[in-house]
């Protein structure tokens, strides 16, 4: 019984991170510096466009890495 404890427990883990992260993304279009960052890759072509926000990617690296060092002590 204790096994389905367990995938229970990871499942309300990555459960609560997927909601946590949709609440992210939905209100990352709302952010006033998110898409102006430097090191944002844009890739404008006549019918195609390529956004790859690297600067976000890294600042929000750098956050999630102090939190995250935060808890662990």
């Amino acid at each position: 019984m204790s096994e389905f404890n367990l995938w229970g427990k990871t499942f309300l883990f990555l459960g609560i991170i997927l909601v946590i992260l949709g609440i992210i993304f939905l209100l990352a279009g709302k952010l006033p510096f998110s898409g102006r960052l430097p090191g944002d890759i844009i890739i404008q072509r006549k019918n195609f466009v390529f956004y790859f926000p690297l600067g976000l990617c890294i600042l929000l690296s750098i956050v999630l890495t102090l939190i995250s060092y935060l808890f662990r002590r």
